[in-house]
């Protein structure tokens, strides 16, 4: 294979996140969706969410009505109840007994779970931000391929970012590569379906450092394109930075699948919150990044940050499973310790 280039393309993986609450957050704006009303009334499907409170003697699934109604805001937040299989045992035995698809399958069956939490109760991560891209197709009456394109990458000039990935990008397509136990890397066969029945709002983005940097650049120039498009409104971008879980706490996962995942603390010891829909700091780090900025990374070793108070944003992209492999983790940090303090500083 061809060494990496900066028009090496991506799978973004949950990086795509991002990417889609600003999507709902440009429909927000125009008044067209509401964050705080239940979602139901746009999505029928989530208008009588069920909880999974366990299961029975015989592995039967205990569930029953969530006390109140998922809003958009808390699939923003991932306070919506639902799970990942990665990140929550519930999940993994659910979705693994009742032969639910993998969301790599893009099924719309893929989507069929139960909440494991009551909505606002609790910081899960998990699906939600699928079903908030299923408010943006519902509302907009565009699929959440053509949306993006048309009113974020476009703008934007991210010319290379698609759910769908075209036949001219293979050649530059980084494979998908697992750590072994001595640190070397071998290839595997990973592709989000290029058939989809949904688009993976979660997770099923591919595109280049160089687009994700315009998007982590728009955020810095408070919602701006760099040829002054407005994508964004100031306020938005103020809000989607603002802690919007109260006094949850977010951020700690723990694995299920280690395969796919290590435990994962982005700031060990400091509390972390949740905007609309990125990781925030609550203090500022020992590598430089200011409190209150927003970040999230994706499955593939793959990671981002936007520090609006100190001008200073960077992604760094690897395509290494498990997540959370710990020499990319130090090469990220050194990455941003650079950037902050120069290449002097000491580790």
């Amino acid at each position: 294979r061809a060494p990496m280039t900066l028009d090496t393309v991506f799978w973004y993986a949950s990086m795509t996140k991002a990417l889609v609450a600003t999507a709902a957050m440009q429909l927000v704006e125009q008044g067209r969706v509401a964050l705080d009303e239940p979602i139901g009334s746009v999505l029928p499907s989530l208008a009588s969410p069920e909880v999974l409170d366990g299961f029975d003697a015989n592995g039967t699934p205990m569930v029953r009505p969530a006390k109140r109604p998922i809003t958009l805001r808390h699939l923003l937040t991932h306070t919506s109840g639902y799970g990942y299989d990665i990140w929550n045992k519930a999940v993994e035995r659910y979705m693994r007994e009742n032969h639910i698809p993998l969301l790599v399958d893009c099924k719309l069956s893929s989507l069929a779970q139960p909440l494991v939490a009551d909505p606002g109760e609790k910081w899960e991560y998990g699906i939600s931000i699928d079903w908030a891209g299923q408010v943006v197709e519902a509302v907009s009456g565009l699929s959440l391929e053509d949306y993006l394109r048309e009113h974020l990458f476009a703008p934007l000039g991210m010319h290379d970012t698609a759910f769908l990935i075209k036949p001219a990008w293979r050649e530059r397509l980084a494979d998908v590569h697992r750590r072994q136990a001595d640190g070397s890397l071998i290839p595997i066969e990973h592709e989000i379906s290029q058939q989809p029945e949904f688009f993976m709002g979660g997770g099923g983005i591919y595109g280049t450092a160089g687009d994700y940097a315009s998007y982590i650049q728009m955020l810095l120039n408070d919602g701006r394109a760099k040829d002054g498009t407005v994508v964004l409104k100031p306020d938005t971008v103020e809000l989607m930075g603002q802690n919007s879980i109260g006094d949850i706490k977010a951020g700690v996962l723990t694995s299920v699948l280690k395969d796919l995942a290590n435990d994962t603390d982005f700031f060990p010891g400091m509390p972390q919150k949740w905007g609309l829909s990125f990781l925030l700091n609550t203090s500022d780090s020992p590598n430089g990044r200011s409190a209150g900025s927003m970040t999230w990374a994706g499955l593939a070793n793959t990671y981002f940050w936007v520090d609006r108070y100190r001008s200073i944003g960077g992604v760094i992209m690897t395509q290494i499973l498990p997540f959370g492999d710990p020499i990319t983790l130090k090469l990220y940090e050194g990455f941003e310790r650079g950037l902050y303090f120069g290449p002097s500083k000491p580790s």
